[in-house]
């Protein structure tokens, strides 16, 4: 049997099994291939000649950066938004996207402050008080001490002076000894008091600054900029038992996705294929994209990359696919997210005529 003839057949038993759609010199939808790009197919599909296989998915960015309300520092409390860019406008990099009303931010920021300089001024206060009230206890300590002394010297002439005299004498040691002992013990105890005193009011004091750290940064917060350029799409929120998408003077909690901002200069196509085709498409195949809603726009491009894993249907657990991503060459002011697409593929030949001589496609599990 001639190369040729063996060829159409493994492609005739191929669509009896996979039931892929097979064309030999025409499109998909049964228009015949034309010269230059009007042809639907890119140059390396169109000339292979082997058929095509078209699949359906959706559009999608390769990079997409949702938006949400920030966590602020602190207690968390609902923000009010005063400024939304509009649904489906186009913002730079860098540029303002949500604003947040920032008053209670500003207001929580100056009282903080308020209070660390009030705090401030306690604690320097309290030691020039501790001050005064340690030279006091010191003053007393030395003459206390000065007593005991003095009391020492008269001892001396216990031997000189009636035994009343010197028992005296002894009984005047004995106070002053006990009085500079209670006066030492009070000294250090006020001496740990004060400390003590000044150590809360640092504590109150750290607690401020550390509010005032927390008001000054979510005041920072109430601005949301882009992270690149791009489209912005707005989010729905349910309320009222309905889903609404969230505008300026709503009041939105922290991790509430506000909007989308999709880079729409570079897209691609997420498509599913079934167990029979999944040996038939790997990464580096050219394709040709077409976009259901604008049949006349047709893009090329390129598997990027095929599951190597398959899910489950939802309708049943025994019938699985995978999933491909097709990326997009070029770019389209009509070329926008959640579109639905055709890709047009040409089958990797060889898998083709491996699943025709008797090699399965793709192992298949119960």
């Amino acid at each position: 049997m001639r190369e040729e003839d063996r060829v159409s057949a493994a492609i005739d038993r191929l669509t009896r099994v996979a039931g892929m759609t097979l064309l030999t010199g025409t499109l998909a939808c049964g228009r015949p291939p034309t010269s230059g790009t009007e042809s639907g197919l890119s140059t390396s599909v169109k000339d292979s000649g082997a058929g095509i296989l078209r699949l359906t998915g959706t559009v999608e960015a390769v990079q997409v950066r949702t938006v949400a309300v920030p966590r602020l520092l602190g207690p968390q409390t609902p923000l009010l938004i005063i400024g939304l860019v509009p649904a489906g406008s186009r913002v730079t990099s860098g540029g303002v996207v949500v604003e947040f009303d920032p008053q209670q931010q500003e207001r929580n920021f100056l009282d903080s402050r308020a209070q660390v300089v009030n705090l401030d001024g306690q604690i320097d206060k309290k030691r020039a008080a501790q001050a005064a009230v340690a030279a006091k206890d010191q003053t007393e300590l030395t003459a206390a001490k000065n007593d005991v002394e003095r009391a020492r010297l008269e001892m001396r002439k216990n031997a000189f002076l009636p035994r009343n005299e010197a028992e005296k004498n002894a009984l005047t040691l004995e106070q002053a000894t006990a009085r500079f002992d209670q006066l030492t013990i009070t000294y250090d105890l006020k001496r740990k008091a004060a400390a003590a005193e000044i150590r809360i009011l640092q504590i109150q004091r750290e607690r401020a600054d550390r509010a005032l750290r927390y008001a000054q940064q979510n005041a920072a917060f109430m601005q949301t900029k882009a992270p690149f350029s791009g489209l912005v799409v707005i989010r729905r929120t349910y309320r009222n038992g309905a889903f609404v998408e969230i505008a300026e003077g709503d009041e939105v909690r922290p991790n509430t996705p506000i909007l989308d901002i999709v880079d729409t200069s570079a897209m691609r196509v997420r498509v599913r294929l079934n167990q029979a085709d999944a040996r038939l498409v790997h990464a580096g195949q050219r394709a040709r994209i077409g976009l259901d809603g604008f049949p006349e726009l047709k893009f090329d491009g390129r598997v990027t990359q095929v599951t190597p894993l398959a899910s489950p249907s939802q309708l049943s657990r025994t019938v699985r696919s995978f999933s491909a991503m097709v990326s997009i060459d070029g770019s389209h002011p009509q070329l926008l997210p959640d579109l639905t697409a055709s890709v047009d593929i040409v089958p990797d030949r060889a898998a083709m005529v491996a699943g025709v001589a008797g090699q399965p496609v793709l192992e298949r599990r119960p």
